[in-house]
């Protein structure tokens, strides 16, 4: 077995070329406070001793999933595959900051999320992200995950920073509690008696995040804190949180690499003070136990063009053949929706 512990990226790296003008929108790359804190990072950011698995490795990658909330697996796609991400990232990412002059972003300033700016609050809709779905590299390892192949898909999205993301996001899970139709509409599990929540259960939903570029100490790689999907207190707000968290992030990390992530686990974006875009695709499944309202973001034609285990993990994102499915971005409020 070959230890990849934070092994470093020993070949050109794979970077975002993105259209000049799209980053740096209002701080300065050159501003003091920038510098010192993009030396800071270049010294010391990543998760020391980060393991990363093979494919072939699926025990051991359960192992550390189950153990650390998430685990990183490289050549998840091959070069043709990850060079077709890439470009259909670069065309969304283009299209989405087309929308928004002054890069207030909508997870931060630089900051934005693919599903929620696309009015399906999906990506489904482009064929990089279906994709992704059932990939052999990855598949078996979300099988062994879910202890079955029954398991379905929630939505692909992900999420992408520009270059001049100078702040940290703070660290957050990617689920919660249900409370009210109004405040969590795509939340379901409620434990009346008050015993139970969702960080009580077998991992429910998991996310697998997808690099199209290398995720290198400056270019914004996600910070992902060990072992906490099953914290009943809440994280710690920027100004609590300590330093080793900030630092905790995962990189180096190659790209054609994926992220599989239990989404109870604390993360949170890191700045992006080089001059590439970071994007992390991806594609969220729900365990064959557990259910949350979805909405349509696939048409049938395309749904009919995708693999036998891919069409039934997505069987329940299918528009009618009967109606349109309208695609697009957006910043304007998406609500209301109709979830199934």
């Amino acid at each position: 077995m070959v230890d990849h512990a934070a092994a470093p990226i020993e070949r050109e790296p794979d970077t975002a070329p993105l259209r000049p003008g799209l980053g740096w929108a209002g701080p300065s790359r050159d501003d003091p406070e920038v510098v010192a804190l993009r030396d800071h990072l270049a010294a010391n950011n990543g998760i020391v001793g980060l393991e990363i698995c093979e494919p072939h490795e699926i025990e051991r990658a359960v192992r550390i999933f189950d153990r650390d909330g998430f685990v990183v697996v490289r050549d998840a796609l091959n070069a043709e595959q990850t060079a077709t991400l890439a470009a259909g990232v670069i065309a969304a990412v283009e299209e989405i900051v087309s929308l928004d002059d002054t890069r207030e972003g909508n997870r931060g300033s630089h900051r934005y999320s693919f599903g929620g700016t696309s009015i399906t609050r999906s990506m489904l809709h482009r064929p990089e992200w279906r994709m992704l779905v059932d990939l052999p590299t990855v598949t078996p390892i979300l099988t062994a995950i879910f202890g079955s192949t029954d398991y379905v898909v929630r939505a692909a999205s992900g999420d992408f920073c520009l270059p001049g993301a100078v702040g940290y996001q703070p660290l957050h899970a990617d689920m919660r509690d249900f409370v009210s139709p109004e405040r969590t509409p795509f939340s379901s599990f409620l434990d009346r008696r008050g015993y139970l929540t969702t960080r009580d259960l077998p991992v429910p939903y998991v996310c697998v995040n997808f690099l199209p570029f290398d995720q290198d100490r400056l270019n914004g790689p996600t910070r992902q804190i060990p072992g906490t999907q099953h914290a009943r207190v809440p994280p710690p707000t920027l100004e609590e949180e300590p330093e080793w968290m900030r630092l905790s992030t995962v990189c180096p990390a190659p790209a054609g690499a994926v992220q599989i992530r239990d989404v109870r686990a604390w993360h949170g974006g890191t700045p992006n003070l080089s001059e590439h875009v970071r994007a992390i695709p991806n594609v969220e499944y729900y365990a064959p136990w557990f259910r949350e309202p979805t909405i349509p973001a696939i048409t049938y034609a395309d749904w009919r063009t995708m693999s036998d285990h891919a069409r039934h993990l997505t069987r329940h994102l299918v528009q009618d053949s009967s109606e349109e499915l309208r695609t697009g971005y957006s910043f304007a409020p998406l609500l209301p929706f109709r979830p199934r």
